[in-house]
């Protein structure tokens, strides 16, 4: 059975989706997602106990579809902001948690939080929290969670903006970046800005037309 959750785990299924896939409880499928991500992971790097994304983060986007990543909920809508929240092993009964808020038409990451260290209840407390916004989260394999979050930086650099200060310290739990990412950002590949409540508008603008012209983005702002 263990080689059947593998093959169904690279295709991107949750745990939830390879327990109806294999018709076994999910309580079956979980310790087994559990070690075959520990054998993923890099030696240096901590065990991954779980990766959360909210559901609708594919709208707007291209995908690969030989990744096989699944949105559960594609048409809930997010306007290109995307969350993503990503847990290691820190000892056996705690862990280090990231969070990152990413921009994924524009902008790249536009906040970050952690490292944190926390315990189950503590996890599951905040995880309620942080997706809170959303129609909802589900599971993510952790090679979406650094598509989306790494390849968001390198499109937003693209277009002249760097990441918020706090993500590089948030950064090491999502692992080793290599390459270019299997998503197309921007809306529907377009760069498309939306003003936020502690944007400086104006200086994205220019921003964007040193590098593009008007015709090249989209752009909704509180006074247009």
């Amino acid at each position: 059975m263990k080689k059947q959750v593998r093959e169904l785990r690279a295709q991107g299924r949750s745990p939830k989706e390879i327990a109806r896939a294999l018709k076994v409880p999910p309580s079956v499928v979980a310790p087994l997602v559990r070690e075959i991500a520990a054998e993923a992971t890099e030696p240096d790097e901590p065990a991954v106990v779980g990766c959360w994304i909210n559901v609708g983060w594919s709208a707007g986007l291209g995908l690969d579809p030989a990744r096989g990543w699944t949105d559960e909920a594609p048409e809930a809508g997010t306007e290109g902001m995307v969350s993503v929240l990503v847990a290691r092993r820190h000892t056996w009964n705690r862990m280090t948690v990231c969070g990152y808020l990413a921009d994924v038409f524009c902008l790249g990451v536009k906040n970050a939080i952690g490292p944190d260290v926390v315990d189950d209840r503590e996890l599951t407390r905040f995880r309620e929290f942080f997706f809170g916004e959303y129609a909802g989260w589900q599971e993510a394999p952790i090679e979406l969670a650094r598509h989306l979050v790494f390849g968001s930086v390198d499109y937003a650099r693209s277009l002249g903006f760097e990441p918020h200060e706090d993500f590089a310290p948030a950064a090491e739990a999502l692992g080793k970046w290599e390459g270019d990412s299997a998503i197309t950002f921007g809306r529907n590949g377009k760069p498309f800005y939306m003003e936020g409540p502690y944007d400086d508008a104006a200086k994205v603008l220019r921003t964007l037309r040193r590098t593009l012209s008007d015709d090249d983005f989209d752009f909704v702002t509180g006074g247009r």
